[in-house]
Order: structure tokens, then sequence, then C-alpha cells
């Protein structure tokens, strides 16, 4: 896994005030991103969802136990104090609270909210599969930003299958970003709104994330959600 205090953080703060969202480049590399494909069959988890059943999409997920498997415990812990200091410019500019500045201190906030369960999950979607739009809330308790990374190769191992965002400003029209991710890149972002600019200050703007159908192959999927599920 590269060194994730030396992704480009600047560029990455700019781009998640900017536009509400960040990429990395590869961060995992393909060895790493097939050891955790080989999870979705051999790890542990906690729960298992068939999308179609609650009309979520065509797919499944598996959200981890704990403990969770290394490398999910890497990318979790290594990634949140910066996103926390994007989280806390954010929170200053909506008048919102402050969150800590450790994942263990954060984990602690949920847990006495009684958010206990672990959140992240591997995805797995087939030809025709797709993830409605959605939001990833499990309780009182959320951090403003998530992490997404395909552990599958685009236009070899599937095709279709991009990620998907849509943001909505009040009295506007939805804007759209279609994002094609590498293979064991990083996408950061909001977990339900992020700040624009107004003309009187920052307000909330709606966003909403999912999958494009996929138009051949397999996509395999991990989702780092930092706050825990009640």
């Amino acid at each position: 896994m590269l060194n994730i205090r030396s992704l480009p953080w600047a560029e990455i703060h700019e781009d998640l005030d900017r536009d509400g969202f960040a990429r990395t480049g590869p961060v995992l590399t393909q060895d790493e991103c097939e050891e955790l494909q080989a999870l979705y069959d051999d790890g542990a988890f906690r729960s298992t969802i068939q999308m179609a059943r609650h009309r979520f999409g065509e797919g499944e997920y598996k959200y981890f136990d704990n403990p969770l498997p290394p490398l999910v415990a890497q990318l979790r812990e290594g990634l949140y104090p910066e996103l926390a200091r994007a989280a806390n410019r954010w929170a200053e500019w909506l008048g919102d609270e402050p969150y800590p500045e450790t994942l263990e201190e954060f984990l602690a906030t949920c847990h006495a909210a009684g958010q206990t369960r672990p959140t992240p999950l591997i995805l797995r979607y087939g030809e025709g599969g797709y993830n409605a739009l959605h939001q990833d809330l499990y309780g009182d308790v959320a951090f403003p930003f998530q992490a997404l990374t395909v552990l599958s190769r685009k236009g070899e191992d599937f095709d279709g299958g991009e990620s998907v965002l849509i943001e909505q400003r009040p009295r506007q029209q939805s804007r759209a970003h279609v994002i094609s991710l590498s293979q064991g890149e990083l996408l950061f972002f909001p977990t339900r709104y992020r700040p624009a600019k107004g003309s009187k200050g920052h307000y909330r703007a709606t966003l909403r994330h999912g999958v494009a159908t996929l138009t051949r192959g397999e996509r395999l999927g991990l989702g780092v959600i930092f706050h825990d599920a009640r």
C-alpha cells in the first residue's frame, strides 16, 4: 500500500472544497486488490445484503465483522486524520460541531450513541448490476466523508459500473458526477451533504451516490465508512 501520508493531501483538500469529492490515483497494489477480492468468499462478515430484495439495486454486499482485515483497518485508521481536517473545516463553515482528531475517539462517540457495528464493506456486481442512489447513514452519528476503491480492472474485468454522485442544491437542477476509477484508486466523497458557497455564506448541498449499470463482467469494490452502525 502506498504510504497514506504521502498522498497529495493539499490537492485533495482543494478538490474536496471545490468539487465535494477527490480521487487519489492508485493507492492499493494489484496484489492487495486481489487479496481483498479473495475475502469476499473467505472473510468474516457480520451481514450479507442481497440488494434486489431491498430494492437497493442488483448485486450483493457484505459488512466486515470485527476485527477488520488488516488492509481495511489500515485504510480506515490512516485516512481518518486528514479527512477529519476537512470535516472540521466544513463543520466550521456550516456551524456544526467539530469531529475528533483520531478514529479511536470518533468511534467512541459512535459507541456512546449505540452505534457499535462496523461498517466497512465489500460489494460485488455482475452484468446488469447497479447500486441505486443512496446515503450511508446508520444512526445519529455520521462522519461527513467515506472512501471507495474498485478492486477489479475497468475494461478487463468489467465494463460500465462507473461511480455516480448526484448533487442537489436548493432551487437548482441536480448535478451529476460520473467517475471511472482505476484499480486500487481511492475516491473520497460526502456521506450526505457538502458546503456550497452562496451569497449569504455556505449552505448544505445534498449528495447521493450509486453505481451505474455494469454492461459486462464482474466488479468488486471496497467501501470504507468511518462511523459505526446502530
